[in-house]
């Protein structure tokens, strides 16, 4: 590709994120709104549809979101479940996990999708779950997150689930991330190393996206 067609994809990427900032609903707004002045950032508006999506694409009826204050992703997860089923969502920090139970609490009348959400790293609960009862593990926030759940997916998914990682190219670290070789910092190299975890994995077919700020899905054979 030419110096042009890597523009368009620049301006095809900020397109795509400016569509579905203006497509969330003003509560799912509003939740952005308050977990960003909270100090916790929220993602790319159209990687949080693109994980809602997957929920419909894949009929998941049990989904977990491991994440670190990942409020605007866990709520597109719960609409995405269309009041069937469960969401756990697991959060190592007390400001996140507060976030999202006050969001879980405001949809309790709204849905009948049982809404879980745990304080606890996900080295800690994950091994708790029960064996082959999730379709789809979605997992963002800090680097620890990441290879602690994927040494629990195998077991955790049914046969034909998903695990889809989000900001695998860690590229709002201001370092240039996974595809800067020089950016050393703990989640870039967590990523890197999680690359090629994964990839090697024969239990798992994969794939890397540039969607939002890099998806990596993996698809248990």
């Amino acid at each position: 590709m030419d110096r042009t067609q890597y523009t368009n994809l620049a301006k095809a990427w900020e397109f795509t994120e400016e569509h579905a900032r203006e497509r969330e609903s003003d509560a799912l707004t509003d939740a952005r709104t308050a977990a960003d002045e909270s100090g916790q950032l929220q993602g790319s508006a159209a990687q949080a549809r693109l994980l809602g999506m997957l929920v419909h694409i894949t009929g998941a009826a049990s989904v977990i979101a491991v994440g670190t204050g990942s409020l605007v992703e866990t709520l597109q997860l719960a609409h995405a479940l269309d009041s069937k089923g469960l969401l756990t969502a697991v959060d190592s920090t007390a400001q996140g996990i507060a976030l999202i139970r006050k969001a879980f609490a405001e949809l309790q009348d709204e849905t009948d999708t049982t809404l879980r959400a745990v304080n606890a790293p996900a080295s800690v609960f994950l091994p708790r779950l029960n064996a082959n009862d999730y379709d789809l593990i979605v997992v963002a926030g800090d680097a620890e997150n990441y290879a602690a759940t994927f040494a629990q997916a195998s077991r955790l998914l049914r046969a034909h689930g998903v695990i889809v990682f989000t900001d695998v190219l860690v590229l709002e670290d201001g370092q240039g991330g996974v595809i800067n070789p020089a950016d050393r910092s703990d989640k870039a190299i967590a990523m890197r190393e999680l690359l090629a975890t994964v990839e090697d994995d024969e239990g798992f077919e994969s794939t890397l996206t540039p969607d939002g700020t890099g998806l990596l899905i993996a698809y248990k054979k």
